[in-house]
Formats: C-alpha cells, structure tokens, sequence
C-alpha cells in the first residue's frame, strides 16, 4: 500500500475508515453517521459492499453526498476480501475499521488520536465494547481481559483485540500486510495476532463502538470460529516462531484445546471433548486450567 500525501500529517492526521458491508441496509445508515458525527474530521470512510441483494447503496445517497465518503461494490467475497479492497485504496496514515451494524461514540477519533501521539511507542490503541440487540438496547458492558504493550502470549490465547475499536498504524499494514483474504471467519483475531508479534498496543478501558449482536452474524458461528482459530494459531506459530517462548506457545495451545473441549462439552460431544483435554494436558500437565477444564467437561458445563 502507497502512503497518502496528507498535509500536517503529525497534527492533524488522515484516518482512513473502513466498514464492509453486506445486506445491512437497516443498520448502515446508523454506521456511517457515527463516523460523520465524529468530533475530529480530518477521515475518509470506505464503505466497501460486498454484493448486497437489499437496499443498502440506496440507503447511501445522502452520505455519499460528503466528499469523505466513498463507496466501492464488489461481487460477494467475504469481509477478508472487502476490507483488502479498501485498504488498497485507503490513504491514511491511521487506520480504522468499522462494521455496517456497529456504530461509534462521537469522540472515539479524536481521543485515540491523542492517545498514539502521547504515546509514539504504541501502534495499535484499542479499548471496550457495549454491546447492544438488533433494536439497540444494550445487553451488557462486561468486556474480556485486555492487555498493553508485547501481547503476543495473550492473543495466543484468544483475541482480546476488539476490531471495531481498534486505530493503527498504517505503519503496521506497510510492514506485515494487511487480512490474509482466505479466511471468512476470525479474519480480525488472525490480523491482531500477526500484529502482535512485531507491534505494541495500547489498550484504554473505555466504551469506543456498540457492537451488535445478531443471530445471522458470521462471528455468532462458533464451530466455524474455532476451526479457523485453530488454522490461525498454527500459521502464527510457523511464521513467528520466535514471537514468544515455547512455553508460552505450548500453554496457549493448551487453552485452545480446553476452549474447544468445552464448547464440544456443551454440545454432548464428551468424547471428542475429552481428546481435546487430553492434547491440552500434553502441553500443560500442571496447568490449573486444564484441570479445571477437565472438570467442566466431566461435568458438561458450557463454555
């Protein structure tokens, strides 16, 4: 990717904002105004739709109508492919990434901004989510365990990275590339891993996207997610071999294989559940979570 001429670039820089889209026409208009609404201006928004059967280009006209919108179509090729789209054509020197049903807090721009330049030796600043149902009321404010600085031993474990509000560096897409595009799930954990492995992050605990949860959404699958989490942490492992210990690398191995075994539990796959276990004792014999796993297996207990 070309990095954008962007006059006052250390004051005063270009943030390029991406959101793919697919048949969301009831929630991309919510989307792109919280981007329009933000406190800091200085953005391009790259709306990329991955062919939508609906009305969502429609839905679009007056946004279009503001320079800093463009909106680009592409046969149906997954997200992966969509966001590849607009990073090829983003010119910011940070980089953002928004999805069709979430939406943002009016200052989350401006606050992050100030957050990298205070802190040049951070790459990535993310924080929390509200999450919130198809008619926005909000579910809950519970959010994972999140980390700063090197975080490659937690993102072995499971992503803490939350995509929707999340800012980098173009710096980081420059030097380890941007999604794989081969991946229709888990795309977003597979790039904050790889990141991990060269850049700090920052995390901030404070509410930056509402994070829709729907039925039809392709991250509410766990089977798929799983599958393509266990060809993530493989990949990483044979590309960054030196990202972490071996022991580092064993014990998130380990939680992946008690992730797994309990989330089979829970659908009544004891025994596939109790291979899981098994691999996970291999690599973490004295491990307290894989006993503990191990309980909640025999037990049924769910994920």
């Amino acid at each position: 990717m070309e990095r954008g001429k962007v006059k006052n670039s250390r004051t005063n820089p270009l943030v390029s904002i991406i959101t793919p889209t697919f048949n969301r026409a009831e929630f991309i208009e919510q989307a792109v105004n919280s981007v329009l609404g933000q406190t800091y201006s200085n953005f391009e928004l790259l709306i990329v739709d991955d062919g939508s059967t609906d009305d969502t280009r429609k839905r679009l006209d007056n946004a279009l109508e503001d320079p800093r919108v463009h909106y680009f179509y592409q046969s149906n090729q997954g997200q992966s492919v969509a966001r590849n789209l607009a990073l090829s054509r983003a010119r910011g020197d940070l980089i953002c990434f928004l999805d069709s049903d979430n939406y943002w807090p009016d200052n989350k721009l401006k606050n992050q901004i100030a957050l990298l330049a205070d802190n040049p030796d951070s790459d990535v600043v993310y924080g929390d989510t509200v999450t919130i149902d198809e008619y926005d009321r909000e579910i809950s404010r519970k959010n994972m365990k999140r980390y700063s600085g090197h975080i490659a031993r937690y993102m072995i474990r499971d992503n803490c990275v939350s995509m929707n509000t999340a800012m980098a560096r173009r710096s980081c897409f420059d030097e380890l590339g941007a999604m794989s595009g081969t991946r229709r799930v888990a795309d977003d954990y597979d790039l904050w891993l790889r990141f991990s492995a060269r850049f700090r992050f920052l995390y901030i605990p404070e509410f930056w996207a509402y994070y829709r949860v729907m039925e039809d959404q392709i991250s509410s699958d766990k089977t798929r997610r799983v599958d393509s989490n266990w060809r993530i942490i493989n990949d990483f492992r044979r590309e960054f071999p030196d990202a972490m210990s071996k022991r580092d690398f064993d014990s998130g191995f380990a939680a992946f294989h008690c992730r797994k075994a309990r989330y089979l539990a829970s659908k009544g796959a004891k025994r596939e559940a109790t291979r899981e276990i098994l691999e996970a004792m291999k690599l973490e014999p004295a491990g307290r979570a894989v006993w503990r796993s191990f309980a909640a297996v025999l037990l049924k207990r769910p994920i």
